[in-house]
């Protein structure tokens, strides 16, 4: 599925917070980072985590399933991100059968929107 031509959430964002995890814990493989493309696929890193997303679009907000890795266990789960009024947005992220977390992201500043 392509993204509709004025998604505001497509480009790449870094993860800055969350509600369960310390930034130490979110940068611990690397930068913690949501890559939202326009052609139904994605990306997350965060922990020890990297996943592929499938998105579902609509102007300002994302719905997702997710399927990876974390310390290489097979992970999978769902989530949505919504475009918050100060430009960030807010990720709800869930592991099949386990946590589920709000996170916090901010545009990359190499990053453009759609």
């Amino acid at each position: 599925m392509s993204a509709p031509a004025n998604c505001q959430l497509v480009g790449n964002w870094r993860i800055v917070e969350a509600d369960i995890w310390d930034r130490d814990y979110l940068d611990l493989c690397g930068p913690a980072t949501i890559t939202i493309t326009g052609h139904g696929q994605g990306e997350i890193a965060f922990g020890a985590l990297r996943a592929g997303l499938d998105i579902e679009y609509s102007r300002s907000s994302i719905g997702f399933t997710w399927a990876g890795f974390d310390e290489m266990d097979e992970v999978s789960g769902d989530g949505s991100a919504e475009l918050l009024d100060d430009g960030s947005i807010e990720i709800e992220f869930a592991y099949h059968n386990g946590d589920e977390a709000i996170l916090k992201a901010k545009r990359d500043t190499s990053s453009t929107a759609c």
